[in-house]
């Protein structure tokens, strides 16, 4: 019979460059569409456990970060997952694109070089 004690395990991830792990926390960055960011929306993301149906907050900007309580490393006490969007501008590389582009230019007050909150 063997002596009881404690079993120690190294494991080691194999890198992938969807993800960042920081400690027990794990990082994603997903991109998300400008109408989906200011409107809000529910979308489909991949993530290390699976497919989750995530919801992106109306107003959103690149940078927001959404956190997934105990969804990152497993453990006694798990760790998060965090998602940060990534607003994504589609190209304005046909006529159409370009000229709702034009529109927003000419219907919209809106400057990104403001400072926001005064």
């Amino acid at each position: 019979m063997a002596r009881r004690g404690d079993l120690y395990l190294e494991i080691h991830f194999t890198p992938d460059k969807r993800y960042r792990v920081e400690g027990r926390d794990v990082y994603q960055t997903v991109p998300v569409a400008p109408w989906e960011a200011a409107l809000g929306a529910s979308i489909e993301t991949p993530t290390p456990s699976g497919v989750i149906k995530l919801k992106v907050p109306a107003g959103s900007q690149t940078g927001r970060r959404l956190r997934l309580k105990g969804r990152g490393i497993p453990g006694p006490e798990p760790g998060d997952l965090y998602v940060e969007l990534e607003v994504v501008l589609p190209p304005a590389d046909t006529d159409k694109a370009r000229e709702l582009y034009e529109t927003m230019a000419h219907e919209l007050a809106f400057d990104p070089r403001q400072r926001r909150g005064g």
